[in-house]
């Protein structure tokens, strides 16, 4: 079932051979990137096979149309895509006047490497020519700057190992660039100019609708046996491109290797005017402070990630390298240094799920960053949903709501919604409270109650008006009720009272309450200047809230002591999923989208959701009731979808079941589970292997504003380790079979609790 052609080991992945037939998959697993750019693995050289050529430049984006002829009210007026962009790594190579192509040519050895300590993607092949004789070996390196993101850098050797000839090799820029979900070939960049030198040059565009410049510049510089090397080299230029031509010979048994600098700028971050110019002198700087130089610094700046963010496993190497990948997938591809920023679903590995951010990043990505960095990283992905915040409510009031209520978009770019599937966009609404659950979670793990009035109360207020505003009273229930939602389980479309929706409009009403009184603690004045600006009329509004806190409907089955998933949900055939045949699996992929809907068949954790987030308002018999009968009927066809269970199946002992689930989270994409990574892999679900093993097996809770570690080890692991901030203090946690070690990094003596016992260290 699953595509184990990728050596195990703790600190790299690598194919050591080659074959077509995965080579996308390895493009989109052998991605890298820096936050600010990515690269998927595509070969420098031409590559006639499948590819998906892949370049991104964060926050670029362009709006696709998605007026159709039933359009109707409310429905977004465009679908974001993440563009594919200038394609800076290339080059063509033609020796002895045959163009190199792994494609076309036999492959007589072959490894690509992901040196995830050091963020390098390395690739050694020999390659035997089409007469049968010449074998040329190629070694190439190549990099994102994590030191300094607008760099990228390649070292591409060549060596005839048995032959001498002649080469001529083009180092090019080509903005001459599609989408692979381009609609009938439509291209999204228009050119700005070119201009080229004898060793550089440089290319700029503008994409459509949107104006977003980008300017790309290389530098090349050629060495032979490690000195340098002069060689000559003929301009090329077009209107999305530039190039350097070199023709010399090569002489057997010698490495002829390219360093090829480039600078990729962004009219994010620079004025457009002065973009191309900009360009050249960064990559100008990048080539006299030399590749080596460029590559010394990167990689110091990933041990720096690493020194906090690394869990060590030890005694199961396939869960060693599954936790290290997404860590270090995670940190290529957001790095907190940009409010503006966020994290999409598929990262720099892909294109698509456009959009740059989903609810996934405060329900999953949030806990790591606030454990793995500073605070102020975790503070700007709450900026970001802050500086949104008068678009959702633009969102919310196109779908009829007033008096400031804000929706949140299900994908957004620029806080427009931006999703056009009607039931997810303006029925999967439970992301409204993961916002509001992010900034809960974020100050009870810092202690910074001053971001209230700096931002979060503004976004809970305005969270909490539309869910007063949702729900509505049902004179035949006497209760609260929330008609037409879909819940995370989106194999449910357009169902009544789904719990754990209500759940969570419930808890932030309640949430919100407190928040207003914690603000008017801290500062009475700003807090009444903030409310009277807000026209918040507290005795009307918050006497409502409470109203619906006492009184919302939640649908439960008493004879099987569960609450429900929504009203209804007992009609449906109940099957589990261990009853499908394996060749429906996923059944997203087998069935019809009618037959799903009618199926009692889960995508991902819905009531467990809300069992997860608020574990302490349940007991643990009521947790494992609902875990029995919702978990085996769940088919984990989201991403999102193991790490909570692994997560509850941890705290009610059930190891075996949670360490099954932990590789399937950790090596979704490693071993393409769902058959689906050649299109990139699933980034912010990353997040959640690190919530598998620090929340899972390092049993991590904040109970009562406290923190709590109930470790509980899988039995093929002999040792766990991992870092987490906490308050103001970085903790050590080392575990085995039989002993619990807590280390403080810093002076800021703390108390938690292991197994229940209060450790002061």
């Amino acid at each position: 079932m699953f595509q184990n052609y990728l050596e195990v080991a703790p600190w790299h992945i690598r194919e050591n051979t080659f074959d077509p037939e995965n080579h996308e998959k390895s493009e989109s697993i052998f991605s890298i990137g820096n936050g600010q750019m990515g690269q998927r693995a595509n070969f420098e050289e031409s590559y006639s096979g499948p590819s998906l050529q892949g370049s991104y430049v964060a926050g670029v984006y362009y709006p696709d149309k998605t007026r159709v002829g039933w359009w109707k009210n409310g429905y977004p007026e465009y679908f974001a895509k993440v563009l594919n962009s200038c394609n800076w790594i290339g080059l063509r190579v033609v020796i002895d006047g045959e163009e190199l192509d792994l494609a076309k040519h036999k492959v007589l050895s072959f490894s690509r490497t992901l040196d995830m300590k050091r963020g390098l993607l390395q690739r050694q092949c020999i390659v035997q020519l089409s007469d049968g004789k010449k074998e040329v070996e190629l070694v190439a390196e190549r990099f994102c700057n994590l030191a300094e993101p607008d760099l990228g850098a390649i070292s591409y050797a060549i060596k005839p190992i048995n032959f001498s000839g002649g080469i001529k090799i083009t180092s090019y820029l080509d903005f001459d660039v599609q989408n692979r979900d381009s609609n009938y070939g439509e291209t999204f960049w228009v050119p700005l100019g070119a201009m080229v030198g004898e060793h550089s040059g440089v290319v700029a565009a503008a994409t459509k609708k949107t104006d977003f410049h980008v300017a790309v510049a290389m530098r090349n510089l050629w060495l032979c046996n490690g000195f340098d090397f002069e060689t000559h080299a003929e301009g090329t230029i077009d209107k999305m491109g530039a190039g350097n031509v070199y023709a010399f010979p090569l002489e057997q048994g010698k490495t002829y290797t390219l360093h090829k600098h480039c600078a990729v700028l962004s009219s994010m971050n620079h004025p457009k005017a002065a973009l191309m110019q900009l360009a050249q002198d960064r990559v100008a700087m990048a080539a006299d402070a030399g590749f080596e130089s460029l590559r010394a610094a990167h990689v110091a700046a990933w041990a720096e990630k690493w020194k906090h963010s690394d869990i060590e496993i030890e005694g199961d190497a396939a869960a060693q390298q599954g936790i290290r990948f997404n860590i270090f997938q995670l940190h290529q591809t957001y790095t907190g240094e940009d409010e503006r920023l966020n994290i999409g679903p598929k990262g720099f590995t892909g294109e698509k799920y456009g959009g740059s951010t989903y609810w996934d990043t405060e329900a999953y990505c949030l806990p790591f960053y606030l454990a793995t960095e500073a605070p102020r990283v975790a503070r700007n992905l709450l900026q970001y949903r802050y500086k949104h915040l008068p678009k959702a409510i633009e969102n919310a009031e196109k779908l009829g709501f007033s008096n400031g209520a804000a929706l949140y978009p299900m994908v957004t770019m620029n806080g427009e919604e931006c999703h056009n599937e009607w039931e997810i966009t303006f029925e999967e609404i439970h992301r409204n409270g993961a916002i509001a659950y992010a900034i809960y979670n974020y100050i009870r793990h810092t202690e910074d109650e001053a971001y209230l009035l700096e931002g979060g109360l503004d976004v809970l207020i305005g969270i909490s008006r539309f869910w007063a505003q949702r729900v509505n009273w049902s004179e035949a229930k006497q209760k609260w009720v929330m008609l037409g939602v879909t819940g995370p389980n989106e194999y449910e479309n357009n169902v009544n009272n789904n719990w754990y929706t209500n759940y969570i409009a419930a808890w932030t009403l309640r949430f919100t309450r407190e928040s207003i009184a914690t603000a008017q603690r801290i500062d009475a004045n700003k807090t009444s200047a903030l409310l009277t600006t807000l026209q918040f009329d507290a005795a009307k509004e918050l006497d409502h809230w409470a109203a619906i806190v006492e009184n919302i409907y939640y649908p439960i089955a008493e004879d099987l002591g569960i609450v429900l998933q929504q009203e209804g949900f007992l009609d449906k055939p109940q099957q589990l999923a261990s009853d499908l045949p394996l060749n429906e699996r996923p059944i997203n992929q087998h069935w019809s989208w009618d037959r799903i809907l009618r199926s009692v068949f889960i995508k991902q954790a819905d009531v467990l959701q809300g069992f997860f987030f608020f574990e302490d308002d349940f007991t643990l018999d009521e947790i494992e009731r609902n875990f029995n009968y919702y978990e085996p009927r769940t088919v984990h066809e989201s991403s999102l979808s193991p790490c909570v269970h692994v997560v509850l199946a941890a705290r009610l002992g059930k190891i075996e079941k949670a360490y099954e689930l932990y590789l399937r989270t950790s090596r979704l994409d490693l071993d393409d589970y769902n058959k689906e990574v050649a299109e990139g892999l699933h980034i912010t679900s990353m997040a959640g292997t690190w919530m598998s093993v620090v929340q899972g097996f390092g049993g991590m809770r904040i109970i009562n504003n406290q923190l709590h570690f109930n470790p509980m080890l899988p039995k093929q692991w002999s040792a766990l380790k991992f870092q987490v901030r906490w308050r103001k203090a970085l903790l050590l946690v080392s575990l085995s079979a039989d002993a619990v070690a807590v280390e403080n990094l810093t002076s800021e003596k703390i108390t938690c609790f292991v197994n229940g016992k209060p450790l002061t260290v």
